[in-house]
């Protein structure tokens, strides 16, 4: 996109008074014969650049000039890159090119553009083909501010148990499922989300965040999905699954399957979860064919009683082992077995 190229190297010529065609080179990931064209090309369009030859040269802006770029402003280009940061629905050219432009952004622009590109994840997962985009709430606009100006915020919050309390916050980042909107924040207890929709009064102060040195709002974003998942489906089972079957679990249990190592069998270690032992069971029961489950030994027993009742309803025992000995004869064999070993 060559005209994010120029508008960058202006920008660097403004920032830098001199530049060297190895520099923009290096800076925007070309070779230096597409920087000398580039720069060659500002001059044609009427850009006052000039080349001083020899030692020490470079290409510099006649008089030191300063080019107003459509009259953009600190705000302006905060905003250019919270809409179109690394968070948002963006093609790749595009922010290649938005990285290569913040790099020459003036010193002053830098930080809070690249905190803006940072501070919003649309988690296009969850939202889905068919969700609902609700409206953003009320505060979403004053902590994502703060979360680009790096600042401490005094929230007023009501939790899910309709418990109303008052903290001071740290603000990290945001991120829109399109229904929901969700803070995630630094406490005096640790990192916390919060519903944007609960809070009930915001107000920012000039105390910096303290923010995490490593600190990813994707990556953070991920573990919170993830806790949750856990907590809303504590029961763990383990077992192992024919290759064939995998696409069949991946269909049936979404986000709740992980797979692990293959075994010498050629078998995938599968790791589950759900809310419940029974649960659990009736939801495989159809997928026997291609799955043995080691652990626990509840999940066992139920499939083993699921199997019993299938052979006593719809035909003799000998006739169901034959049809389905994995829910039948593998768990009433030995429905307390709890031995594992392809994990």
């Amino acid at each position: 996109m060559r005209s994010d190229r120029l508008v960058a190297i202006l920008l660097m010529l403004q920032r830098r008074e001199q530049v060297t065609a190895a520099e923009v080179a290096a800076e925007l990931e070309i070779s230096e014969r597409t920087a000398r064209r580039d720069l060659d090309a500002l001059g044609m369009a009427g850009i006052p650049v000039y080349s001083v030859q020899g030692r020490g040269g470079g290409w510099r802006l006649l008089g030191g000039a300063r080019i107003d770029l459509s009259g953009l402003t600190a705000q302006e280009a905060q905003a250019l890159f919270v809409v179109a940061g690394p968070a948002a629905a963006t093609t790749p050219e595009v922010k290649a090119a938005l990285r290569k432009l913040v790099r020459a952004l003036p010193e002053g622009f830098r930080d809070h553009a690249e905190a803006a590109a940072s501070s919003l994840v649309l988690d296009s997962w969850r939202r889905g083909a068919g969700h609902v985009e609700n409206r953003p709430p009320r505060f979403v606009d004053l902590l994502q501010n703060a979360v680009i100006q790096r600042v401490q915020v005094r929230l007023g919050y009501v939790n899910a148990a309709g418990h109303e309390s008052k903290r001071l916050v740290h603000p990290l980042g945001i991120v829109s499922t399109g229904a929901s909107w969700y803070l995630i924040a630094g406490t005096d207890v640790g990192q916390r989300t919060f519903r944007i929709d609960r809070v009930t009064a915001a107000t920012a102060t000039a105390d910096p965040v303290v923010r995490p040195a490593d600190f990813d709002l994707t990556d953070s974003w991920r573990q919170v999905t993830e806790d949750a998942q856990r907590w809303k489906a504590p029961v763990e089972v383990r077992g192992t699954c024919a290759k064939e079957g995998i696409d069949f679990l991946r269909t049936a249990l979404g986000d709740n399957l992980s797979l692990g190592a293959v075994d010498a069998a050629g078998r995938v270690a599968v790791t589950i979860h759900g809310p419940s032992e029974y649960g659990l069971a009736g939801h495989l029961a159809g997928l026997v064919e291609w799955l043995d489950i080691a652990s626990p030994p509840g999940v066992r027993e139920h499939l083993a009683k699921i199997g019993a009742a299938l052979g006593e309803r719809y035909g003799s025992d000998e006739g169901v082992r034959r049809a389905t000995p994995g829910c039948v004869a593998r768990y009433a064999s030995n429905a307390s077995d709890d031995v594992f070993d392809g994990v």
